[in-house]
């Protein structure tokens, strides 16, 4: 398959959500932490999406599908000229109102434009990369289903069957799409949601793939998402609609989860990048297991692991036996420098550079070595998303580490 403009050329980067930056904002923090991915060799900086969150902190059940979130601002009462306010009203019309009228403020999103804007800049200039993502849903009686009633059902809410996370299944409760009547409105509004978010990044990962090929749908008022049923999405109609408008899209599809041939045939038919994680990668009762570091291929994206994943470390503190001998195995195989006993979040990130994946990612939280308190997020459990690295945790000594990997992997930007 050939390779898309997110794996190649071949590189690596870091997911670090704006909010777990020293002081969660935009501003100085956030271009010290561009420049330190510069002098550590990385062309990638992964962020959540900078939705506006819900009161757990999650941004992935946001009261809007395009407004992003002011909390995140470095200068929250930075004045706005009425001629600037007008300009992104008009250039921003097809969800502007949506948001007024629920009470949201015009001012912050021309500020959050402003500072946006200017990172990404400066972020360009050192070399790096900004990747975004898009949640499938948005959340119940949000801005979007006020706005676009027509566009979402009342009989069904989204979740997941049960997997590894959760034995009853996840039940995520946000409203399901009317597909029929996106389809009839020419997919309208989940252009625009991809235009906005191309404005804000060069790369955007689209969470929950699967959603597109088929999702599960729980009957509205279920207690657990055990009553669900696989339905038929959309298929690539969205992303047809997209590419006529705005061109080819960098994107990366998150096709993690419960995966049959259909995800699979959809997202290469496309040709986007899939993704693999690491700590996925070593059960025994899997043989053909597609996070194996051996069956990989170039045109995906390998993870040490997710937001939704423990760390490296407090994975490995709670790994069986029987699956640590896998993953000493592997990274014996690869020839790690990193005793995955002694360093497992180095030996993993070693391993994933070491991958033929054209892009390798880790969490900042296995740069750090951090253990399962520094955990983003666990699927199915309220709470999480609270982590915030130190000041000057990221020191020059971890930026000539990762560089020195990222070069021998063959992942150093050419210039």
């Amino acid at each position: 398959m050939t390779a898309s403009p997110v794996t190649d050329p071949r590189s690596s980067g870091v997911q670090c959500h704006v909010t777990s930056l020293p002081g969660g904002r935009l501003g100085d923090e956030a271009r010290r932490f561009v420049d330190w991915l510069a002098d550590a060799g990385q062309t990638l900086w992964q962020v959540l999406p900078v939705s506006v969150p819900d009161r757990h902190g999650s941004p992935y059940k946001s009261p809007s599908a395009f407004a992003a979130s002011p909390a995140l601002l470095e200068h929250p009462d930075a004045p706005v000229d009425p001629d600037e306010a007008r300009a992104f009203a008009e250039q921003q019309a097809y969800w502007v109102r949506s948001w007024t009228d629920y009470g949201g403020d015009l001012d912050d999103q021309v500020r959050f434009g402003r500072e946006w804007s200017a990172l990404r800049a400066y972020a360009a200039e050192r070399g790096v990369r900004l990747m975004g993502d898009v949640p499938i849903y948005v959340a119940p009686d949000g801005a979007d289903e006020r706005a676009w009633p027509e566009f979402f059902r009342t009989d069904a809410v989204a979740g997941v069957p049960p997997d590894a996370y959760a034995a009853t299944g996840q039940l995520w409760g946000n409203p399901l799409y009317q597909w029929d009547v996106l389809r009839e409105d020419g997919y309208r509004w989940w252009v625009e949601r991809i235009r906005r978010t191309f404005a804000l990044f060069d790369v955007v990962r689209v969470d929950h793939f699967r959603g597109f090929a088929a999702y599960w749908a729980v009957p509205a008022g279920a207690e657990t998402a055990l009553d669900g049923r696989w339905e038929p999405g959309p298929g690539r109609a969205v992303f047809d609609a997209a590419t006529a408008e705005l061109g080819t899209l960098p994107v990366l599809a998150e096709d993690l989860g419960d995966i049959d041939q259909p995800v699979v045939d959809l997202r290469r038919a496309l040709g986007y990048p899939g993704m693999a994680v690491l700590q996925f990668a070593f059960e025994p009762a899997y043989a053909d297991n597609v996070h194996d570091p051996e069956r990989l291929g170039t045109n995906q994206v390998v993870y040490t692991g997710t937001h939704d994943n423990d760390t490296v470390c407090g994975w490995w503190a709670a790994l069986p036996e029987e699956r640590r001998r896998m993953a000493r195995d592997a990274c014996h195989r690869a020839g790690t420098r990193a005793g995955i006993d002694e360093e497992p979040s180095w030996a993993l990130i070693e391993l994933a550079l070491a991958a033929p994946c054209g892009l390798a990612v880790m969490q900042a939280q296995d740069v750090l070595s951090l253990g399962s308190d520094a955990r983003m997020n666990a699927p199915g459990i309220e709470g999480g998303w609270r982590w915030q690295m130190e000041p000057g945790a990221l020191t020059p000594d971890l930026a000539r580490r990762l560089r020195d990997l990222t070069e021998a992997s063959g992942r150093l930007p050419a210039h």
